[in-house]
């Protein structure tokens, strides 16, 4: 059967909470100002300390990080990403893996230390687990595994389930069209991502930003 899956959408991201035998697993956590709106959908979903097994980071970017730490200590589950992201979440630098100019990361360093930021010394973290290429998700109730597919990011991650069912991150954006969002010159790691998804039984793609779409309709029509 294939697993129950709640779209939690604020500020144009989008987060997935997935019901699984065992509990509940998140997929991304917004910003940080849709905290008490993103615990409601949560808590009205059922979630509670203690069920609420794992949080997924799909990759390091504000928007998706925003919430972990304080969902982590308010249900109890363990933070899981790739640990190409690790300093974007550690130091709440959104460029620090990233080929920007070296005046921009000083920049977007700044930025990201500001009060309102999503990623200031109170919404900092360090995961619980690093989790990497084929990692299975069978232990926590899901079968499913981590796909790695950077693009956006070094550290950018998918979970692919086992119905075909693909939680991309931002490796694709679908506002008017799906298409690559943001690769900041990781052009050629995000078009062989896509090349690695082709040869895997996908089936749904779901992104942080925008509708899911059907990966035979992408392929015949944007490839």
């Amino acid at each position: 059967m294939p697993p129950e899956i709640e779209v939690i959408t604020y500020s144009g991201v989008k987060c997935y909470l997935i019901k699984t035998a065992n509990g509940f697993i998140l997929i991304d956590t917004g910003f940080t100002k849709n905290r008490s709106d993103i615990e409601r959908r949560l808590v009205n979903a059922g979630c509670q300390s203690g069920n609420l097994k794992l949080i997924l980071i799909t990759h390091g970017d504000l928007d998706h990080t925003g919430n972990a730490a304080y969902l982590r200590g308010k249900f109890g589950a363990k933070i899981a990403m790739h640990e190409g992201d690790s300093g974007m979440v550690e130091q709440g630098d959104m460029l620090w893996n990233r080929r920007v100019k070296a005046y921009i990361k000083v920049i977007g360093k700044i930025l990201g230390s500001l009060p309102g930021a999503g990623l200031n010394k109170k919404n900092r973290f360090y995961p619980d687990l690093y989790i990497s290429d084929g990692w299975s998700l069978t232990e926590y109730g899901l079968e499913a595994k981590v796909i790695y597919l950077p693009g956006h990011s070094e550290g950018s991650i998918g979970i692919l389930t086992a119905n075909g069912d693909l939680f991309c991150g931002d490796l694709f954006i679908n506002k008017k069209k799906p298409c690559f969002r943001d690769v900041y010159n990781y052009l050629e790691a995000a078009r062989a991502s896509v090349e690695k998804l082709k040869l895997l039984d996908v089936k749904r793609v779901y992104p942080g930003h925008g509708k899911s779409f059907s990966w035979k309709e992408y392929l015949r029509d944007y490839e």
